[in-house]
């Protein structure tokens, strides 16, 4: 079975093909020609679209799926169509399910669940026993049964010395330990970004300050355990310059940002729309500079979607009420191609994100695995409902002008275009 690919441009920085237009044809899912021009044969399955882009397969490292104990949110099989025709080749999935993924039995059934999937599924399992931060959970076990690393989603460990512990005992088999930047101490019941927005519109506020006390700690206990830390979705200029100087140090620590915090900014809060309600809360226009900033001089290793599906019952109420949360697979590229290089953008969602977690590279060569995303970085649209392909639509970016949309991916030796 083969697929030709038609006049795609290459970004892909480890390619000799390197920004030059090619055909690409795949059979029994590997790259046996690249080429500038390749005839079409009546077996072949061909892929022609418009301004055709094409990379090494995206990897998200923050994705939530609500299967299982949460189905109407998101099932793993729909929620992995949605990042095939995405453009993610790769997920990792969080463990915020019921039961929470905290066992090597709950692992094993994510990754028996997504087999046969065009992009593959990656479980970052629980810290901690029912993500409680009380027990740590059975780490090593859960790595031998597929995790590619441990963090309790969008909640902090406030255990000093489970933290401690964590960063050690991973040591003994290279795991990597995420934690989640928030001081609930200082953060409290707060509901929005502290700052103007929040005080005129009467929003209890989480200050910046919750963040950085807690990746200071962090920093603080990965210097004296000498271990290997992940800060999952950072959101503020001030943490940007904690983790470069963390960097400089030597400290082995990466972060991520998600893309609704490098484009979106706190005045969303004035149409009291839960949909822009998350976690961490949505900063100002000062932090989102930063924050790209960081991803251009490498301070900032990935970008996310963290995609975090949440049914309309709990997303169509008054604000203090809702559930925190957005989706973004379906926006991520169109939102970042609009303040990235396309480069840069590539990079966090390709070679970074495969390199800290222990994903096999991928490039685009005669005779490698076809392991693909298709993008097209210069359609402008606005970002409606009729983008969603998620079953929940809780999307901070409905009613947003995006500047690049994906196609699909080739990869698992399946081809997905929406």
């Amino acid at each position: 079975m083969s697929t030709l690919i038609q006049s795609a441009t290459i970004i892909d920085p480890s390619s000799p093909f390197h920004h030059q237009k090619k055909d690409l044809l795949i059979t029994n899912g590997v790259l046996v020609k690249i080429k500038d021009s390749i005839p079409a044969k009546p077996s072949y399955t061909v892929v022609s679209l418009d301004n055709l882009h094409i990379s090494c397969g995206w990897f998200d490292t923050s994705v939530s799926f609500g299967e299982p104990g949460f189905e109407e949110r998101e099932t793993i099989n729909n929620g992995l169509a949605t990042a095939a025709k995405s453009g993610f080749t790769a997920v990792a999935v969080n463990a915020n399910t019921q039961p929470v993924v905290d066992n090597n039995s709950s692992v094993e059934f994510l990754k028996n669940k997504a087999n046969g999937s065009a992009t593959s599924l990656h479980p970052i399992a629980a810290l901690t026993q029912k993500s409680e931060g009380k027990e740590m959970a059975e780490l090593y076990d859960m790595q031998q049964s597929g995790a590619i690393a441990f963090g309790d989603y969008n909640k902090s460990t406030d255990n000093d010395n489970l933290m401690k512990i964590a960063l050690l005992y991973a040591q003994n088999f290279n795991g990597l330990i995420l934690s989640f930047p928030k001081n609930t101490s200082i953060a409290g019941e707060g509901l929005a970004n502290e700052g103007a927005n929040s005080t005129k519109l009467g929003l209890r506020g989480i200050p910046d300050l919750a963040e950085h006390i807690q990746i200071a700690r962090d920093l603080f206990l990965l210097e004296y355990t000498d271990g290997k830390l992940h800060i999952p979705t950072i959101s503020t200029k001030k943490s940007v310059a904690l983790i470069k100087e963390a960097k400089k140090k030597g400290l082995n620590v990466t972060c991520s940002v998600s893309a609704h915090h490098l484009t979106l900014t706190d005045d969303e809060l004035i149409r009291f729309d839960a949909h822009s309600k998350v976690t961490p809360p949505l900063r100002t226009k000062k932090d989102c500079k930063a924050l790209i900033k960081g991803i251009k001089d490498g301070t900032v290793d990935m970008i996310t979607s963290d995609h975090n599906p949440i049914d309309i019952e709990h997303k169509k109420v008054e604000f203090s009420a809702a559930k925190n949360g957005t989706i973004g697979l379906e926006s991520l590229f169109g939102a970042i191609n609009a303040v990235l290089p396309l480069e840069d953008s590539i990079l966090c969602l390709t070679t970074k994100p495969r390199e800290r977690f222990n994903i096999k590279q991928t490039t685009i060569e005669e005779g490698q695995i076809a392991d693909l995303t298709f993008f097209n970085p210069n359609k402008t649209y606005v970002f409606d409902r009729e983008n969603i392909l998620s079953t929940s639509k809780n999307s901070a970016f409905l009613g947003k002008n995006l500047n690049g949309e994906a196609y699909g991916i080739f990869a698992n030796g399946q081809l997905v275009i929406k």
